[in-house]
């Protein structure tokens, strides 16, 4: 058995080791891609405000355009693998889909009254599975409109999707915002539902 099936071929209870291992790096390149896109965004300011200086990362402009470029090839070699290996393994069919509008619908109104229910971490409620496909479209729509910002020259097609530069700057900040929303409502569950990290760190 080749370490590839090794890592993907676990047990239905338990998260898969590449899971847990790219969950983290990507917790990590995603906290401070944020950080160092904040100074950068504070040099040329896409709103009418700026970000306190004490959330942001490089020091200066130069210095913030090195970690942002420096992280932003783990986030996405680590996006890649991440989802190579949910694909190869059937995961993302298995742990993302069918979403059910009904159900959808029915889990929202649970989820209002405070009765959404997470005895069985080992699958995915309608809303979870909305919210994770979501983060992923997200991030692949980050990484695209940072494209654009980077090379607009060299990307002449993205750049045109997105609707031009000054567009794709827009974009890419409300973006970032939502991702940053994501990531506060999941420290929000995993307060709520500890076990989750228990999973997420020993894999059971």
């Amino acid at each position: 058995m080749s370490l590839l099936e090794s890592l993907l071929m676990r047990q239905e209870t338990l998260t898969p080791v590449y899971v847990r291992i790219s969950h983290w790096i990507n917790a990590i390149a995603v906290i401070l891609m944020v950080m160092s896109g904040l100074k950068i965004y504070n040099a040329s300011p896409v709103f009418n405000f700026l970000i306190p200086r004490s959330i942001t990362l490089g020091g200066w402009l130069g210095g913030a355009l090195l970690w942002h470029f420096a992280v932003m090839w783990l986030l996405v070699f680590n996006g890649i693998l991440y989802l190579f290996a949910n694909i190869y393994s059937g995961r993302m069919k298995k742990k993302f889909f069918p979403i059910r509008a009904t159900e959808l619908v029915n889990d929202f109104i649970d989820s209002l009254k405070g009765k959404l229910t997470h005895d069985d971490l080992s699958k995915y409620n309608s809303i979870q599975k909305l919210a994770y496909l979501a983060a992923i479209a997200d991030l692949i729509l980050i990484i695209a409109s940072g494209l654009v910002i980077w090379k607009s020259v060299q990307f002449p097609i993205l750049r045109e999707l997105l609707t031009g530069f000054d567009h794709a700057r827009v974009i890419h900040f409300l973006a970032m915002c939502f991702i940053v929303f994501f990531l506060f409502i999941h420290l929000i569950m995993v307060a709520l539902v500890p076990k989750t990290l228990l999973i997420m760190l020993r894999g059971r």
